[in-house]
């Protein structure tokens, strides 16, 4: 959902909505779109919820990024995306994991090379196969499960 600002009463924004994966999308006009929140529907509702998801998700991750490893914010980030995803393979390049996670593609590559090591992915030359979730799910920090329930609640 790209539309928060919109929804939340902003005129303009610098937001930049990036496409993570291929698949299918819908577009809607700003002007129908706040006609559409505001004639009492449920929609306002679960945009309120999905934005307290949202805020959940930046102040945890941010958190996330001061405290926690490169191999634990990288397996958070990666069970994120299969979550959104659901698919166990996906395109994803040392560049955009690294400005994801706020590291060099140095620390990209040591990270994605231990979980390889580990037998929990698989990545070569921009593809990556999740081979085991599970071993994510113990890499990863508990941000993940804070983040997961909380978008899990809201929707």
């Amino acid at each position: 959902m790209a539309g928060l600002p919109v929804f939340m009463g902003v005129k303009t924004s610098r937001d930049c909505a990036v496409v993570q994966g291929a698949g299918a999308a819908m577009r809607m006009k700003a002007p129908a779109f706040r006609r559409e929140c505001t004639n009492g529907n449920s929609l306002a509702g679960l945009l309120r919820r999905y934005t307290h998801s949202r805020l959940t998700q930046v102040s945890q991750g941010a958190a996330c990024n001061r405290f926690h490893s490169i191999e634990a914010r990288l397996a958070r980030w990666l069970l994120m995306t299969h979550d959104r995803m659901e698919r166990d393979d996906f395109q994803l390049t040392q560049e955009f994991l690294s400005n994801m996670l706020g590291v060099r593609r140095e620390g990209v590559n040591k990270a994605a090379g231990a979980l390889q090591q580990r037998n929990l992915i698989s990545y070569s030359r921009g593809t990556l196969t999740t081979l085991d979730r599970a071993g994510l799910e113990a890499v990863s920090c508990c941000c993940y499960e804070i983040i997961k329930d909380e978008l899990d609640s809201a929707l």
